[in-house]
């Protein structure tokens, strides 16, 4: 029961880092970036571990973890396949030009994505695209907030979407192309567990749909950046709303059947 707790613990930091974030500035908000990026990916793959053990949680970390240091390495390097950038020095100490908090905000949103498309869809090709959408459609919330603050910065970002000026449409296309790669290789390494859900899924997505609806909230009304809460919205709504709905009619009909459930009978003892 204890380690079943620790999810909610942790989700329940990680909110409060993030409603904090708005209301500071400077290095404060850096620092809570990095905090809330050490919690979200102390979660993730705790959860992992917690409930499809070790193989799992080990899978996770060296596919998203470890592969996402290698393409960021590659970005910063090359410009493939994001677009060229930089990042400055506010987010912690570097390693090939690349902070050390950026491969576990990958991790971070890559287990809650993974884990609503297998309770949205059943196909693996369906899973496989639904979770990169899910992930992908994270950074059009990200990157305007993250370049807003100054955290990294695009050479060249033409050609951009618009009302997101400062980041070339090569960035969300390069995320999107390499969550596809992050969940092929995912499956066949975690092993089979990863393929279904259950209760003890609930930390993730409530992560997953937390994330969403604070997002937009954020974007419209705090941070001033009301374009990115729109394409950030349109984009994770392919996954978060159906998430939000199919757990909504989940909860319906489990207290519906509750419910029609006849009363247990009256106990009588046996006369002495």
């Amino acid at each position: 029961m204890r380690a079943a707790r620790l999810p909610w613990a942790l989700l329940a930091a990680l909110i409060l880092a993030q409603i904090c974030y708005p209301l500071t500035g400077g290095a404060t908000r850096a620092g809570l970036t990095v905090a809330t990026v050490v919690l979200g990916w102390l979660l993730s793959v705790g959860h992992a571990l917690l409930t499809r053990g070790v193989r799992t949680a080990a899978a996770l970390v060296a596919v998203v973890t470890g592969g996402g240091f290698a393409v960021e390495a590659i970005g910063v390097a090359t410009g493939f396949p994001f677009g060229t950038y930089d990042y400055s020095g506010e987010l912690g100490p570097k390693l090939a030009g690349v902070p050390l908090i950026i491969p576990l905000a990958w991790t971070w949103m890559a287990w809650p994505a993974w884990l609503t498309a297998v309770r949205l869809v059943r196909s693996r090709p369906a899973r496989i695209a639904l979770s990169a959408v899910g992930l992908a459609a994270w950074d059009l919330f990200l990157d305007p907030q993250m370049v807003a603050e100054g955290y990294w910065t695009w050479r060249d970002a033409t050609p951009a979407l618009p009302g997101l000026p400062g980041i070339p449409v090569s960035n969300y296309l390069g995320w999107l192309g390499f969550a596809v790669l992050l969940a092929v290789a995912l499956r066949p390494l975690a092993g089979p567990s990863v393929d279904r859900t259950d209760g003890r899924d609930a930390p993730m997505f409530a992560l997953y749909l937390w994330t969403y609806a604070s997002s937009v909230l954020a974007h419209a009304v705090f941070l001033r950046l009301p374009a990115s809460a729109l394409w950030g919205a349109a984009g994770m709504a392919v996954a978060a709303v159906p998430l939000a709905v199919t757990l909504a009619v989940t909860l319906w009909r489990a207290r519906r059947d509750r419910a029609a459930a006849p009363e247990p009978a009256p106990r009588v003892d046996a006369p002495a």
